[in-house]
């Protein structure tokens, strides 16, 4: 190991350092331009609407048909709004978790027909509302801000279940499910699952 790193010191010395060292900074910054572009590649709505047949076919001829896809004010929440974190920590630890999506396109094949999504179907929602609810639906409260919602201009009926949310320290996703995707049929709902969120602060970045 001494040799080694003594002939790498006689390698990089005088003139050849500034080249070793003008390469590393070349080869940083390409490094951080193809992280940089896959990260925003990756989340957007092509890249998740288009990417594979399993979204094409499934969850994505769902959403077309919701108020998020297409209403009165030609606002739109898409597939990366609600899935993919805003914060760069969560975002980072989000796509590396996107190994085990690859694994379950190329190798398992998990739900890469019709019948075997809507066998999965309770299974991949209650995987959903399971992190919605230990994050305190964070994706959810970037577009939607409690503070700014002004009960004058809500129902009777919403700001009493509002009400009642603050009381019972419900979030966002205990309520406001099966909003962009078909409900599952028979199985809990989000309020039925028993998630540990004492690790986890209200409207944290984690």
């Amino acid at each position: 190991m001494r040799r080694l790193l003594a002939r790498l010191r006689n390698w990089t010395a005088g003139k050849r350092a500034l080249v070793v060292l003008l390469v590393g900074v070349l080869g940083g910054f390409v490094l951080m331009g193809l992280t940089g572009t896959t990260m925003v590649y990756t989340s957007s709505e092509q890249f998740c609407s288009h990417s594979c047949h399993e979204m094409t076919t499934n969850p994505v001829m769902e959403y077309t048909t919701t108020v998020h896809d297409k209403n009165r004010t030609g606002v739109r929440a898409t597939c990366p709004d609600c899935h993919v974190p805003h914060a760069p920590i969560p975002l980072y630890v989000r796509k590396m978790g996107a190994v085990n999506d690859l694994w379950g396109h190329l190798i398992t094949h998990s739900i890469d027909t019709r019948a075997k999504f809507e066998a999965k179907r309770q299974v991949l929602a209650e995987r959903v509302w399971t992190y919605m609810k230990g994050n305190d639906s964070r994706e959810c409260r970037y577009c939607h801000n409690v503070a700014k919602m002004d009960p004058e201009k809500q129902s009777e009926q919403a700001k009493t279940r509002h009400d009642r949310a603050r009381r019972e320290k419900l979030t966002c996703i205990d309520c406001h499910f099966a909003i962009a995707h078909h409900e599952p049929k028979g199985g809990p709902g989000p309020q039925e699952l028993d998630v540990d969120t004492s690790l986890v602060s209200r409207g944290a970045i984690f």
